[in-house]
């Protein structure tokens, strides 16, 4: 529906380009040229309401889109899981426009200030409009913060260059003004025989008359102006040399002598700004333009390597598994995938099928056999992203929240699904059985260990940033169907939509398909139930956890008549195990692993990674350092009070003597 509003301004541009022509070969008056307007636009208007009352019963108009609605509404979810999963979705933070303007975002506001009191004109509404449109939106929606930088340089730069002119002048004694400055040059020109040839010329366009005449009466007044210029100097100039000069300068002196101090100060004070905005440009210009598969990291002993793990994965991809091999990865990656490995994704950023989308979701939060019912007759391989951060393992919430918004018996009654999640660092029941745990898991977390029979793993790259496994028992059948049925919109064309094979009609049937919030063409009660439950959910999740966690021991409770917690704990270590396992020092995947979650600050995974395996809260590297020194070391008081309630213990020693209170700052509370 948005796209409407700018046909509509198309549209009513042809109109006003057809009065402008007719006035110009009529030579109509201003009133005449108004009356013009007014009968075409209504004409116009009455054509385009009846054009509307007659496709709107058809449904032809569409709803405004979620990523346009949230625009305007004013909380900032859209009421669309999946838009709202996507992080530059997200409203703008204040600080956020520090972080890309630096002082622009300071400047910018005085300069937009200077343009509304006193340099307002039909020229300048054009960064007003733009000033608070850019504004509103990158306040809306983080990303489109882009849109803030052109005008905040330009009304950054009028407040600067105004400061600057003013100070000038002040101290010269005499004005920049551009107007000016193209006079006297054309001045020196000639323009007079400018002007005329201008005439002459237009004489040759078939001007009217009366427009030939008032231009050559142009032409002679500014040649007598030129005249009298002179003259009028030179009498100034004769008054100014009458007055007594000491006097004047007297005055003259202390104001022009305050003008080049407040010059001089802005100037030095200006300085360590300019180039923390200089060093602050160039800093974000690196870190904008560097890819983001392709990024540097650094070793426990603090060497500097390039993490190459993502395309080493594709190129894996591309050299390993047939041409016709299906990848099931998120879609997020979906356009690396092609692009890098050459092989078919099931969904990529282009996938604007809501309900495929939740598809793919369900097969990978689903507990790990239903996941691979799905799983057999769409894809050859799974792909996941696993090495910390914002892999798979923690998008997976949002992976559910968009798998029940179509298939509701996920998560029943709970629209953000609430029971799937790592609360406290530890994983949910249903987390912790579905299938993308399993895989992200497997091997990582004692007790995680995946089904063979339904999934081989094939490949890890060498910083366990990515895993690959193989779908055993795929569905020849499926795959050969799919082939076989390509539906296309015409003989020979590109655009072929797919078609699922009859193996997934059983859960096809589960869908109900996903209604937005503005989709007032097909608006169902149930899903209005399920938009309120949503934004409710949203804006108090504590609540909305808590019910699940009730909702989730009553469950437990009534399959096995136990407490959700009963014997799944591990078992407390005993300081003869702690003692053992402090005595090997070795650099391994585990210490590596735990040495990222740390300098990362990624406290929720690395709560959730020692309640599953308190092991690893007292491993060391090779040089006698382990997660309690790392935590000092990068000031992470949380992961050290973590680490405590593990049974970690600070005065332990490193190859060096060292200690890891010897690392931490001298304001550290610990």
């Amino acid at each position: 529906l948005e796209q409407l509003g700018p046909m509509a301004v198309f549209l009513g541009m042809q109109l006003i380009e057809y009065c402008e022509r007719v006035r110009t070969r009529d030579n109509l008056g201003r009133k005449d040229v108004w009356l013009l307007r007014v009968r075409l636009c209504g004409l116009a208007g009455v054509l385009a309401a009846g054009v509307v009352m007659l496709l709107w019963p058809t449904g032809f108009f569409g709803p405004i889109s979620a990523r346009v609605r949230g625009l305007f509404v004013k909380h900032t979810k859209t009421g669309n899981p999946l838009v709202d999963s996507v992080a530059e979705h997200q409203a703008a933070k204040p600080g956020t426009y520090d972080q890309y303007l630096n002082i622009v975002a300071k400047v910018a506001p005085i300069g937009f200030g200077m343009v509304t009191i006193g340099y307002s004109n039909d020229a300048s509404s054009f960064l007003l409009v733009y000033g608070l449109a850019a504004y509103f939106f990158s306040h809306k929606m983080v990303r489109l913060i882009l849109l803030t930088a052109p005008i905040a340089s330009v009304l950054g730069g009028m407040a600067i260059g105004r400061v600057a002119g003013l100070c000038i002048e002040g101290i010269c004694g005499w004005s920049l003004d551009a107007g000016e400055l193209l006079t006297w040059m054309e001045d020196s020109h000639g323009v007079v025989s400018t002007v005329e040839a201008k005439v002459v010329d237009d004489n040759k366009n078939g001007e009217s008359k009366k427009s030939k005449k008032k231009k050559v009466d142009d032409a002679k007044k500014k040649k007598e102006d030129a005249k009298k210029q002179p003259e009028e100097t030179k009498e100034s100039e004769e008054a100014a040399a009458k007055s007594p000069l000491p006097s004047r300068w007297a005055l003259q002196l202390p104001i022009r002598a305050a003008w080049l101090y407040l010059a001089f100060y802005l100037y030095t004070e200006s300085q360590h700004h300019i180039k923390d905005f200089q060093d602050s440009c160039v800093q974000m210009a690196q870190a904008m333009s560097h890819p983001t598969i392709l990024f540097k990291g650094q070793t426990n002993d603090g060497r500097t390597i390039l993490v190459d793990d993502y395309r080493e994965a594709y190129w894996w991809l591309r050299d390993n598994t047939p041409e016709d091999a299906r990848i099931m990865a998120w879609w997020d990656y979906g356009y690396q995938i092609t692009a890098i490995a050459n092989r078919t994704t099931i969904a990529d950023g282009n996938t604007w099928n809501h309900e495929h989308i939740a598809l793919l979701g369900r097969a990978l939060t689903s507990p790990l056999k239903e996941g691979h019912r799905i799983a057999r007759h769409l894809a050859d391989y799974v792909l996941l992203w696993t090495g910390g951060g914002g892999d798979d393992l923690a998008k997976s919430p949002h992976l559910a929240r968009i798998a029940n918004s179509v298939y509701r018996s996920m998560c029943p009654g709970d629209p953000t699904c609430s029971k799937f999640g790592a609360p406290g660092g530890q994983p949910s029941p249903m987390m912790a059985n579905s299938l993308l745990f399993k895989l992200h898991s497997n091997g990582l977390v004692p007790g995680v260990e995946v089904d063979k029979n339904r999934f081989k793993e094939v490949y890890k790259s060498k910083h366990g940033k990515v895993r690959i496994y193989r779908v055993q028992s795929v569905s020849k059948e499926s795959k050969e169907w799919v082939r076989n049925n390509r539906v296309c919109d015409a003989p020979g064309s590109w655009f072929c939509p797919g078609q699922y094979p009859p193996g997934l009609q059983k859960v096809l049937k589960e869908k109900k398909d996903f209604k937005q919030l503005e989709d007032f063409n097909a608006k169902t009660e149930a899903d209005d139930e399920y938009q309120r439950k949503y934004f409710e959910h949203l804006s108090d999740p504590e609540k909305a956890r808590r019910r699940a966690q009730v909702r989730e021991r009553k469950e437990a409770q009534a399959r096995s008549g136990q407490s959700m917690n009963g014997g799944n704990s591990p078992a407390p270590l005993t300081k003869e195990d702690i003692k053992h396992i402090n005595q090997r020092w070795e650099d391994n995947e585990v210490t590596s692993q735990m040495f990222d979650l740390i300098k990362m600050n990624e406290f929720d995974s690395l709560a959730m990674l020692l309640e599953q395996t308190p092991v690893y809260a007292h491993v060391r590297s090779k040089d006698g350092r382990g997660p309690m020194w790392w935590a000092h070391e990068h000031g992470r008081k949380r992961i050290v009070k973590v680490l405590k309630s593990h049974g970690v213990s600070e005065k332990l020693r490193d190859k060096d003597g060292m200690t890891p209170l010897d690392l931490a700052d001298e304001d550290d509370e610990f």
